[in-house]
């Protein structure tokens, strides 16, 4: 049973938290900021979420950070006894 006593807005970070979500704070320019809000909607819109997400990943995400599976998949293991 949900706590009486938390505010509504309260039981609806926790609900969203449950959720998968977290809170992120951002400082940006003010004429970027529409910009943001703009990409976090889209991370979020079941249509164009994973379109987003590739297309940030592509251009912005560290070349290094894609795992060790992946790394080991890409490695050249040609001539090489395991």
């Amino acid at each position: 049973m949900a706590n009486s006593n938390q505010s509504p807005v309260a039981q609806w970070r926790r609900r969203r938290q449950r959720q998968g979500f977290v809170r992120v704070e951002v400082q940006v320019r003010k004429e970027d900021a529409a910009l943001v809000r703009e990409v976090a909607a889209a991370l979020v819109d079941p249509e164009h979420e994973a379109e987003t997400r590739k297309t940030l990943c592509e251009k912005f995400a560290a070349p290094g950070a894609k795992g060790l599976k992946t790394l080991l998949a890409s490695a050249p293991l040609e001539g090489i006894v395991l």
